[in-house]
């Protein structure tokens, strides 16, 4: 059988289970689709003059112009008192913790991408797993208690997919022991809770601007907060601890972004609004396309907030839709659609966490669920209205087909 490029709705009839990628045929897709695989079609010659900028001035580090102007940008969009731009999330969340000497143990979600949990285990803190609520996916403050002791310091929420955490509920139960509260926003850049933005919550709250963020430059990220203290303490440890041209004041490392990123970062803040539109647009249409399919809940955001839409996230019920979390997966990656299992096995899972008595020790079942079912589909600029409608009409058919595409599937095994 012959495929086009892309699918479209009036495809589905020429679909068959012998056609599909893990059985033969040809992808749907002849270029793989991504989970927020950015596209700079609209923004290069804006991003190449910028460069342009940066060469000619031959300024490309070292709190530089646009690294400056990107800072004060990003500190009034998201309506914070100082942002501490820095080369990486992960480094964001070392020199937090850094700067605000925590010490023991902190306690983490284990739902989230590992580097969570090994931003503070690279600096000698032990994260305590805690378990998450089951429509958020965030932590469960009714879970915090079991996870306390005395070696306690902190508490990391992490707004995942763009959902902000109970914010009001970890922040008493924080200041009732006496604990630092900080955010891991690496999916809530431009996204607000109660009306305010994301970004002042807390001590303070670490960003990711990886190249597939909502927002994002190159590589990079930033810490914001509202403390004036603070954000001296991370300028000077991201700069190896230097005051002055030659002073050394503090323990420090390099954390710092460079030109090039706080380039890219400041023609995407110009796109925003395009890509925000677009998400948005993607995610209601794949709602209209898999609207009525057994067994796939789609994850849903408070309507009364700023959103970004980053991501579009699957909750697969096995038994309802007739395939796994795990085999939707395999069959879809084979026909390019590059869907992703967040966070699967849990934080708690990974070496070198699941190796200690604690991981056995405390249950976190609503964790191992979502570890079993989130399927996270492609979204952002990179993916077109047809790629949605493809993928949902693909969807439709591997779910309308499910005994019989399970059947082959466990003659295929070992393929």
């Amino acid at each position: 059988m012959k495929r086009a490029a892309r699918l479209r709705p009036t495809q589905t009839a020429k679909l068959s289970i012998d056609g599909l990628a893990l059985f033969g045929g040809a992808p749907c897709f002849q270029e793989p689709l991504h989970v927020g695989r950015p596209d700079f079609t609209a923004t290069r010659e804006r991003l190449l003059a910028r460069i342009g900028e940066v060469l000619d001035r031959r300024f490309v580090t070292n709190n530089g112009p646009l690294v400056q102007e990107l800072e004060a940008r990003v500190a009034e969009l998201l309506r914070v008192k100082h942002c501490v731009s820095v080369v990486n999330g992960t480094i964001g969340l070392e020199l937090l913790a850094r700067a605000l000497e925590l010490r023991g143990e902190v306690i983490v979600p284990g739902f989230t991408f590992i580097a969570t949990a090994h931003a503070f285990h690279w600096l000698g803190l032990r994260p305590v797993f805690c378990d998450v609520d089951r429509r958020t996916h965030s932590l469960d403050p009714r879970r915090l208690e079991e996870c306390l002791s005395d070696a306690t310091s902190a508490i990391v929420g992490v707004h995942l997919w763009g959902e902000p955490c109970d914010v009001p509920a970890l922040a008493d139960f924080a200041a009732r022991h006496h604990l630092a509260l900080l955010f891991d926003a690496a999916h809530a850049f431009h996204c607000s809770r109660g009306g305010r933005m994301v970004g002042g919550f807390g001590r303070a709250e670490v960003f990711s601007f990886h190249a597939t963020k909502f927002f994002q430059t190159f590589e990079g990220g930033a810490i914001t907060t509202d403390d004036d203290a603070l954000a001296a303490r991370l300028r000077l440890l991201r700069n190896f601890g230097f005051a002055g041209y030659d002073s050394v004041v503090d323990e420090g490392t390099n954390g710092k972004m460079t030109e090039l990123s706080a380039a890219m970062g400041l023609v995407a803040l110009e796109a925003l609004p395009a890509l925000l539109q677009t998400n948005r647009e993607r995610s209601e249409q794949y709602r209209r396309e898999l609207d009525g399919l057994p067994g796939l809940r789609l994850y849903s955001h408070d309507p009364r907030e700023t959103r970004n839409h980053q991501y579009l996230v699957l909750e697969v019920d096995a038994r309802a839709a007739g395939l796994g979390r795990d085999e939707l997966h395999r069959l879809l990656q084979a026909e390019n659609v590059l869907a992703r299992r967040y966070f699967t096995p849990g934080c708690h899972r990974m070496e070198p966490y699941r190796s200690r008595p604690q991981a056995s020790q405390r249950a976190l079942p609503v964790t191992e669920e979502l570890a079993e079912q989130v399927l996270v589909l492609p979204t952002g600029n990179a993916v077109s209205a047809a790629d949605v409608a493809g993928i949902g009409e693909l969807l439709r058919f591997l779910l309308d087909n499910a005994p019989a595409i399970r059947r082959r599937l466990a003659g295929h095994a070992g393929a």
